[in-house]
């Protein structure tokens, strides 16, 4: 089965998937923007269990409960800082990705939810993120015959009308 990906302009904190990514800090404990919304709305649960983690490098990710999201698990992802391109952005943005698809599928999830991942602070222009993102996950998903939907949830309109383009919707 090939899994539906889609776009929806909506609060990543609401929705009822198995697994939302965190577009996350290297520190793991809690950020602005997406970072900061997931871990007030998981509680400090979600908090005390990132202490456990040591952080994560970039370009990877880790996995955690959900905490009192709907979403049974939250995925922390470490995005890279936007330098212009010139310093590897590219490829650790797609295995920011593709990590989170392989903990997706080794984790017995069958839908996840991904934000924009480093567009926020760390600056990387959005539509080139969302190129890395779609062409990534669509590769990563061949090893992950488990994971059946993919949203990229967005918060803007200027966003979902990006990843519609990409996604031919």
């Amino acid at each position: 089965m090939t899994a539906v990906l889609s776009v929806r302009r909506a609060d990543i904190t609401t929705l009822a998937v198995d697994a939302i990514v965190n577009a996350a800090n290297s520190s793991l404990l809690g950020g602005g923007g997406v970072d900061g919304a997931i871990h007030r709305a998981a509680g400090p649960g979600l908090l005390e269990e990132c202490m456990g983690l040591r952080g994560c490098a970039v370009g990877s990710a880790k996995i955690t409960g959900g905490h009192a999201l709907p979403a049974r698990h939250v995925i922390h992802a470490v995005g890279p800082v936007w330098h212009g391109g010139d310093q590897g952005e590219e490829a650790r943005l797609a295995s920011a990705y593709a990590t989170c698809v392989a903990l997706a599928q080794e984790h017995g999830c069958r839908s996840i939810a991904f934000p924009s991942i480093s567009t926020g602070a760390f600056a990387y222009p959005a539509e080139e993120a969302a190129r890395v993102a779609v062409r990534a996950v669509g590769r990563a998903l061949a090893s992950a015959p488990g994971v059946e939907e993919v949203i990229f949830c967005v918060f803007s309109d200027a966003d979902l009308a990006i990843y519609r383009g990409l996604l031919g919707r």
